[in-house]
């Protein structure tokens, strides 16, 4: 399925990296956002998310969309055929924003929702005409670049709506992953959950600064997780008896009381300035704008990396990103797609 028309309800982090993406897509976009500052962050994003494209896309890449800022959500959302909401996590608001939303978009329209736990089915309930048409479509930051997008279908959810939004998602260079069953924060914060929580103990306790635990992460199974995951690395681990073997020799492990993942630390001021100061030591002689560029370099290095293995094919998200360049570059030349 092939949008011409989006329309983006927020434009903060998340809001303007779906921005970003569509427009570099060659999309038009209409967004809505009371924030008086939402235009000059929605550029300071699309700035750093062309000078991405600009390394990842050195065969050229398709018209840039037009983005227009409308005075209402009625009518940012009025032609769309595409609507992704990205306000913040407050059921409240998502209920007032979605049923607005609703009333005023074309029938035919999919609804996204960016949030990062809310089940969809607790967001219907404010929709009352076709609420068959939301479904979840969690990104993660950077929106522009990092492709994996989680699908989740509430209980009024079309199964045709999943599947034009797991097409549209596609069609824009996302990995989209339908989730099987509706759950609060799905998969990817359910496992960022438990690392978020360990990590924080890990600090309180004086176990290592975060910078170490950063550097831990980053030097050893970060790079595996990047271009493998976690279960096939687990395979490689057991040998060539392969993940029984893994299973047999690693599951007594369950059940030694080496993690505090079912406790959690006091969120109390003591804690935020321990590793707000540590965070601080870290990174502080850079800027937020300074780190979102050597971050996005180091994405793209890494996924261009990664689309140079398997006979040049691409592995993992190189492979997708050799097909999501390709796409762009015919786009580019006028080609259809």
């Amino acid at each position: 399925m092939t949008i011409h028309k989006a329309a983006a309800v927020g434009g903060g982090v998340i809001g303007a990296g779906w921005v970003a993406r569509l427009l570099l897509n060659g999309i038009d976009v209409s967004i809505f956002d009371p924030d008086p500052q939402a235009a000059r962050k929605v550029d300071e994003v699309m700035q750093g998310a062309r000078r991405a494209y600009r390394q990842m896309c050195p065969e050229g890449l398709p018209r840039e969309g037009t983005l227009t800022f409308a005075k209402t959500i009625a009518e940012a959302v009025a032609d769309a055929g595409f609507i992704q909401e990205s306000v913040p996590e407050r059921l409240e608001l998502k209920h007032k924003v979605l049923a607005e939303i609703d009333a005023h978009a074309p029938a035919h329209a999919v609804i996204g929702s960016s949030t990062s736990g809310i089940k969809p089915s607790d967001m219907q309930s404010a929709m009352k005409k076709h609420p068959e048409r939301l479904v979840v479509g969690h990104p993660f930051n950077p929106v522009y670049l990092l492709p994996l997008v989680e699908v989740v279908g509430g209980e009024a959810t079309a199964r045709d709506t999943i599947e034009k939004a797991r097409e549209i998602y596609a069609s824009i260079g996302m990995k989209p992953v339908v989730v099987r069953k509706e759950i609060e924060a799905f998969v990817g914060d359910r496992l960022l959950e438990a690392m978020w929580r360990e990590a924080l103990w890990l600090i309180k306790d004086g176990i290592c600064t975060v910078e170490e635990l950063d550097d831990i992460m980053r030097y050893s199974f970060g790079l595996r997780w990047a271009q493998m995951g976690m279960f096939q690395v687990y395979r490689i681990a057991g040998g060539e008896a392969g993940m029984r073997h893994f299973m047999a020799q690693f599951g007594p492990c369950l059940e030694w009381p080496w993690t505090k993942l079912t406790d959690v630390p006091e969120f109390n001021d003591e804690l935020v300035d321990l590793i707000a100061g540590q965070s601080d030591e870290q990174s502080g002689k850079w800027s937020i704008r300074e780190l979102e560029q050597i971050r996005d370099d180091n994405l793209v290095a890494m996924m261009q990396a990664l689309g140079r293995q398997n006979d040049g094919k691409g592995w993992g998200a190189g492979e997708l990103l050799n097909d999501y360049t390709a796409r762009l570059a015919k786009l580019a030349s006028g080609q259809k797609v």
